[in-house]
């Protein structure tokens, strides 16, 4: 199930969603070697990725986990480390990674944007991105495995969309096995069930012994987005908010968005 747009017109461009699309898309071509380079790739993510037990003192330094054949990453005590909970939200694992998260912030991103203004949004979704990756930590404080993705600041945008635009309707691409059909689902159920799909695959995890053992961390994924539902009445423009209403009003369009 995968969106591929929206019933939910912008009245300004989205400068800031463009910008940041473009910045994940510049460290991953020119810091991470658009995958190509195994030894690059891997070392963006061992040096940039936020590691849960760097952030929290709990993982012994110099313990090794392997991230690639013939490759371990090695738990250190640098100071870059405190940098990471930022740094990491724009590196990824790979180019499906990359192009998966792309497509939901630009679906989602560009309508929040049209309602906090460029600056805002920014800063709200670097505040998502912060909570998600304080959810990760919380969850696996002792995780020598680097985490990166955008996935955590993105969820704070699913949130809020959900918040302020639950009965849009969003194309969402369904694949059965070899037949592909795209159908206008709202906002809320599509959200939702992407939310109730990370707490069942997240539960599991509470208490695991040793930690999360790798894979998706669905904890940042569920800590973005309740960020993002409980954060975006505050960074959202009252002003904008009404603009936006009004000239959709004159072109007809508010419908769509009711």
């Amino acid at each position: 199930m995968i969106p591929l747009s929206d019933d939910n017109p912008t009245v300004r461009p989205p400068v800031m969603t463009i910008l940041l699309l473009a910045a994940l898309a510049s460290v991953w071509v020119v810091v991470q070697g658009a995958g190509f380079d195994r030894d690059l790739l891997a070392m963006s993510v061992c040096n940039l990725g936020m590691v849960p037990g760097e952030i929290s003192g709990r993982a012994s330094v110099g313990f090794g986990v392997p991230i690639a054949p013939g490759l371990s990453c090695v738990v250190d005590a640098q100071p870059i480390n405190w940098a990471t909970p930022i740094l990491s939200m724009f590196l990824h694992g790979g180019w499906m990674h990359l192009i998966g998260n792309a497509l939901f912030l630009w679906v989602f991103g560009n309508n929040i944007e049209d309602v906090m203004g460029r600056g805002r949004f920014l800063v709200f979704y670097l505040v998502c991105g912060l909570a998600a990756a304080a959810a990760h930590v919380a969850v696996d404080p002792a995780s020598p495995i680097p985490t990166v993705g955008a996935s955590g600041a993105i969820s704070g945008i699913m949130g809020a969309y959900l918040v302020l635009f639950p009965a849009v309707r969003v194309r969402m691409l369904f694949i059965f096995i070899i037949f592909f059909k795209v159908i206008p689902v709202p906002a809320w159920a599509v959200l939702l069930w992407w939310f109730a799909l990370q707490v069942l695959e997240g539960i599991p995890q509470i208490g695991l012994v040793g930690g999360v053992k790798g894979g998706v961390a669905v904890w940042a994924h569920i800590g973005g987005f309740l960020a993002g539902v409980l954060l975006v009445r505050v960074f959202i423009r009252p002003e904008l908010v009404e603009r936006r209403r009004a000239i959709l009003l004159q072109r007809g369009l508010l419908r769509l968005v009711d």
